[in-house]
């Protein structure tokens, strides 16, 4: 009976160990993700309400560094290069911070994200760009805050923030021309040097060895620094199709260019091959 009671105990204990109050946040999470021409954005952030109180110039003091937002703060996430508001901004994560004044707000694009709020200790060299935009006051109230973008072109939006009566936007601007173009001037250039040797080493480990020899010949041709590890395929290829000469002739290609770039698993691959191929 004494065992029983012991395991039932042991039991609630385990059980009051593991088990958790699960409750509703007062500020939920949220994403946000939006391409903008060819760039993807995405807006990560904590959504507080109002509940009866007044925001901006009290619960939020006017001209002081907010996290724009609860919980952690703000983070905003570019795949490419931007400009906000005309301030070029490097593809990446950011934090965003804000001053709301009264008519204009001050929006700072900080590269620390790790901040549960606002950086103990500011750093100002950590400001990727800074701009300052004018607010907008709503004819109706937002009483959860919200981060929305519209206003789409081919190559900018407008990211806004909401809440209360106040209304702050700012433009991004994405270089759609210079991607699209990019992209339209490789395909019709035809494939590059790197998808003829991907091409090459699958045929070649699919034992279709004609398919591979033209690739890779067509690899080789293409690239502008010769590569070692391009020949070593070739040589094998070569090998594969009976071409002795031809592997013997890649394979030594292959050996200098490793021992040039000092790379000793190449060296002893090639001097390994050469002599399983009788070479002199």
């Amino acid at each position: 009976m004494k065992k029983i009671v012991l395991f039932i105990s042991a039991a609630l204990l385990s059980f009051g160990i593991e088990a958790q109050v699960k409750t509703p946040q007062p500020s939920p999470s949220s994403k946000v993700e939006q391409v903008i021409g060819l760039t993807d954005v995405s807006v990560e952030y904590s959504r507080p309400s109002m509940r009866g109180r007044t925001i901006f110039g009290n619960l939020v003091p006017f001209d002081k560094l907010w996290r724009t937002g609860a919980n952690k703060n703000t983070q905003i996430t570019f795949s490419t290069d931007v400009k906000v508001e005309g301030k070029e901004l490097k593809k990446g994560s950011y934090a965003i911070f804000t001053k709301p004044g009264k008519e204009s707000w001050e929006v700072m694009f900080y590269s620390d994200t790790n901040n549960w709020g606002t950086p103990r200790e500011w750093d100002e060299s950590k400001v990727a760009a800074k701009v300052s935009v004018k607010t907008n006051k709503l004819p109706f109230k937002v009483e959860t805050f919200t981060v929305m973008f519209s206003d789409f072109t081919m190559d900018s939006a407008v990211f806004s923030i909401f809440w209360e009566e106040t209304e702050a936007s700012l433009k991004i601007e994405v270089p759609t021309n210079e991607i699209a173009t990019a992209s339209i001037e490789k395909v019709m250039a035809g494939p590059s040097a790197n998808d003829h040797y991907q091409a090459a080493v699958f045929f070649k480990e699919t034992s279709n060895f004609d398919k591979a020899k033209e690739h890779i010949d067509k690899a080789i041709s293409l690239r502008k620094e010769p590569a070692f590890w391009y020949h070593r395929q070739q040589s094998l290829i070569y090998a594969k199709k009976g071409d002795k000469d031809g592997a013997i002739k890649a394979a030594k290609t292959s050996l200098e260019l490793a021992e040039k770039a000092g790379n000793a698993d190449y060296v002893k691959l090639n001097k390994d091959s050469l002599a399983e191929w009788g070479a002199k």
